[in-house]
């Protein structure tokens, strides 16, 4: 089937259809009987959604009940759609551009006829040459996904999910490999029943492999003879290099796309040229021809229109014949393009060009034009010989180009090179006409934790409601544009003042913190802007833009949610950073780390109830480093992790030492930040730790932050219960300052919060006295913690009066300067079996 063919003979007419409330199972069970990709779900001519079978790689399939809730809550929706006279190119341009496998085909009145797939387009794409001229090679797209065949079935699956992948090679002790895909996936949960052991009972043998220098063609009808959708891709000396699936040979074809358009054109402009030559000779021709033919007489009066004709304009020949050609003028074209047309044809008897017209229902169009002078034996001009096509969808495949080259596919806004484009102009009349102009880098605040935490597709729609009040928050005239991820820019070619960026600044600022509804989440979203000044902040487009950049990262060193104007130290700072970040990569591997404890005291027996951990890092050059200066940075540059497990084997060695020397059995606490929490696999990292030092896991306790609680409610609690099946203890500092309720207190299992040290501070007024409404913050939480039958530990405790208030109030431990300072393991040695309590307090 040609490209430019439509999608009405390919398309599924009788698509699979459920109700929204049948269960998961019974949908599965549906698709495998019909052997379909994907069912939709609703109504026959009416659906609400669609679940594929690249959606049930999403089910969590260890958990029995994830199969029996209703389809409606794991469908995808909206539905991707795509009209019924669409040509197979444009499918599979539509396939690349909305990441889909399948597109709802609707007609005129928007009512779902049918389904579309990759595999319909691929089989039919028309296009054999380009199959057979690239290699199955140029088409691989991601690595081999390799899984053991003693792997669970709801791992295997977990691990294609995470992989994007649609199948992967089940690899057997026997040698001989296996595969499985998503459509195994949803016959299994189809059917009745346990899911099997283990990868090797699901997997389908043989495999079929290809070479890798094989052709696509051959590929292609390897798939279509065995009615299966993946190849295993060879070597020549037999390694498995990947799997060859139709979405990858689409992804092919889509460029083949643009190439056959251009070339289709090419070849109507000959065409047209051949017509020309022989119009007197090939009336059958012209008739044939897809584009419209009008001979006009010297009159001026229509003679001959053929079916095209009346095809594109909507005249049938007995409404054009012996009229004026200007029936046909939209009026766009003012008197001087029509006399310099004929101009053309009086000096050389031809003209060409892009015109627009007017069809017989009132549409406007735009056709390409051919005009010739035709004259009789004596030269006389005796008639005129117009040859013209519709090129709307030339026009629009136009547009659609630009638009990917020049505008962000999710938001629309500009991308980075128009962006630049404009600037460059901005930048060049500003110098010239002695004016200001301004460029704002704005980036959102730790917009990772969205996608992180509610998914991608949450992420996007705050980033598309984001533009939307960018581009109302500007002046007409000003350029949004988004750059990338979470990065805008903001052009203000004209600014009469400085202070008018800033206040811009300020009420974008504020737009940008009204809450964000999606999908029945409130969000709060913040941002942090740079702002550089053209010419003082110049002398160029990249100096402009790599300032703002540099302005609004000191916006977000100073707490975010604000705005910096730059100034040259910055980039002092920015150097140090980067300067910063270079060695912070190799301070693990070059053991520049070291480890202070402070010592925690129980309140009755003052003695030594356990250690924190807190880690410092010795720059070779700088000295030491605080906390508060490389621990963001970590975290910003993703090497939090690493630090964080060697600090977590460090302090279980250090333990384990004490122990070793036969002090009395001290319990050691281990900070873990958010991100490493959530980016590494925390019970085998404890694991690990553990049994490398020898340390009991009643001995180590881990400290999370309120934030850790709060981001995937579910899954956290899930990991803190492997983790006190273990045997380790967890309690969550600087408790109160964060947004935790006592609904998620309830069901996580924790030992212990600890009092923020501003609370603490909060207890007592300047005077001395104590203070009313910090004293009741500090009480509530220590009854809360009882209530709850958890321990309550007290940090930064610095005087005596402290000590006594958290005594009175029954807290159970305190830690703070008053005690002791951060030292090392060798100096804490000496504060074991003592009262470390001062005296005044013991005496109490």
């Amino acid at each position: 089937m040609p490209l430019d063919q439509s999608i009405t003979r390919i398309f599924q007419a009788d698509p699979l259809t459920c109700p929204p409330e049948i269960p998961v199972r019974e949908a599965a069970r549906r698709m495998a009987q019909a052997r379909r990709g994907a069912i939709l779900v609703g109504a026959p001519g009416r659906p609400v959604g669609i679940w594929t079978e690249h959606d049930a790689l999403t089910l969590d399939l260890a958990d029995p009940a994830a199969l029996d809730q209703p389809i409606e809550r794991v469908m995808s929706a909206p539905l991707k759609t795509i009209p019924h006279h669409a040509t197979v190119g444009e499918a599979g341009v539509l396939f690349r551009l909305e990441r889909v496998r399948h597109l709802v085909v609707v007609d005129d009145s928007g009512r779902a006829i049918g389904l579309i797939g990759q595999s319909e387009v691929v089989l039919r794409h028309g296009v054999e040459h380009f199959l057979m001229l690239h290699g199955v090679r140029s088409a691989l797209r991601r690595p081999l996904l390799a899984l053991p065949a003693g792997l669970g079935v709801a791992e295997a699956v977990a691990r294609l999910d995470q992989a994007q992948a649609d199948a992967a090679l089940v690899v057997a002790g026997d040698g001989v490999p296996g595969i499985v895909t998503e459509r195994d996936v949803v016959r299994l949960i189809g059917r009745d029943g346990p899911l099997p052991a283990t990868l090797d009972a699901v997997a389908s043998r043989p495999v079929r492999t290809i070479g890798a220098d094989e052709s696509l063609l051959a590929a292609r009808a390897l798939l279509e003879a065995h009615g299966i959708r993946h190849l295993l891709v060879t070597e020549p000396d037999g390694r498995r290099i990947g799997l060859l699936s139709f979405a990858d040979i689409l992804a092919a074809l889509q460029y083949e796309y643009v190439h056959r358009l251009h070339e289709a054109l090419l070849d109507r402009d000959e065409a047209l040229l051949r017509a020309r030559q022989e119009l007197g000779l090939a009336r059958r021709v012209i008739d044939a021809s897809l584009d419209g033919v009008m001979i006009v007489n010297t009159a001026f009066e229509i003679e001959f229109v053929n079916p095209a004709f009346t095809h594109i304009t909507g005249y049938a020949p007995e409404e054009a014949i012996g009229r004026n050609p200007r029936l046909l003028a939209s009026g766009r074209q003012d008197e001087a393009f029509y006399r310099d047309l004929f101009l053309a044809l009086t000096s050389h008897g031809h003209w060409q060009g892009e015109i627009w017209n007017r069809r017989k229902s009132g549409e406007i169009y735009p056709e390409w034009l051919s005009i010739d002078v035709l004259r009789d034996e004596d030269g006389e001009v005796v008639r005129y010989a117009a040859v013209f096509s519709d090129i709307s969808e030339r026009k629009r495949t136009e547009e659609r180009i630009k638009n990917l080259a020049f505008f962000d596919v999710l938001t629309g806004l500009p991308n980075r090179r128009l962006f630049t484009d404009r600037l460059q102009l901005a930048v060049a009349n500003a110098s010239r006409h002695g004016q200001y102009l301004a460029v704002m880098f704005l980036d959102l605040d730790l917009f990772k934790r969205i996608n992180d935490s509610l998914g991608h597709g949450i992420g996007d729609q705050v980033l598309i409601e984001t533009a939307r009040r960018l581009g109302q928050g500007v002046r007409e005239g000003d350029t949004v544009a988004r750059l990338g991820g979470d990065e805008f820019t903001i052009l203000l070619p004209q600014v009469d003042q400085i202070e008018s960026a800033a206040r811009l600044a300020e009420r974008l600022l504020a737009q940008i913190r009204q809450p964000v509804l999606v999908e029945g989440h409130e969000l709060y979203v913040t941002a942090s802007i740079g702002i550089a000044i053209h010419p003082d902040n110049g002398p160029g487009v990249e100096a402009l833009v790599k300032n703002a950049d540099t302005a609004m990262y000191r916006a977000k060193d100073l707490g975010r949610n604000g705005f910096q104007l730059y100034s040259p130290t910055m980039n002092a700072r920015s150097f140090e950073r980067l300067a910063m970040e270079a060695a912070l990569r190799h301070a693990v591997r070059r053991n520049e780390f070291r480890l202070a404890y402070q010592v925690k005291v129980d309140l009755v027996s003052g003695r030594m109830s356990g250690v924190e951990a807190l880690v410092r890092w010795h720059h070779p050059e700088a000295g030491l480093v605080p906390p508060a200066e490389f621990i963001p940075l970590a975290e910003s540059m993703g090497v939090i992790s690493d630090i964080g497990e060697w600090v977590l084997r460090e302090a279980c060695r250090q333990c384990q030492q004490w122990r070793d020397l036969g002090l009395p059995p001290v319990r050691v606490a281990v900070n873990v930040s958010a991100l490493q929490f959530h980016e590494t696999d925390i019970p085998a990292v404890v694991g690990r730790a553990l049994r490398d030092s020898g340390l009991p896991p009643h001995l180590l306790e881990l400290e999370l932050t309120e934030s850790v609680l709060m981001q995937r409610v579910d899954e956290v609690a899930g990991v803190l219960r492997d983790l006190r099946a273990m045997g380790v203890r967890i309690s969550i500092d600087d408790f109160g300052t964060g947004y935790s309720s006592l609904s998620y207190l309830k069901r996580m299992p924790i030992d212990a919060l600890k009092i923020d040290r501003s609370f603490v501070n909060d207890i007592f007024s300047d005077d001395g006295q104590v203070a009313e409404e910090g004293a009741s913050i500090v009480s509530t939480i220590i009854t809360l913690a009882h209530n709850l039958r958890l321990k309550a530990i007290a940090e930064g405790v610095e005087t005596v009066a402290q000590a006594l208030f958290l005594r009175q109030r029954g807290c159970d431990e305190v830690q703070g300067f008053l005690i002791s300072r951060p030292v090392s393991g060798e100096d804490l040695i000496s504060l074991f079996d003592r009262n470390l309590l001062p005296d005044a307090v013991g005496e109490e």
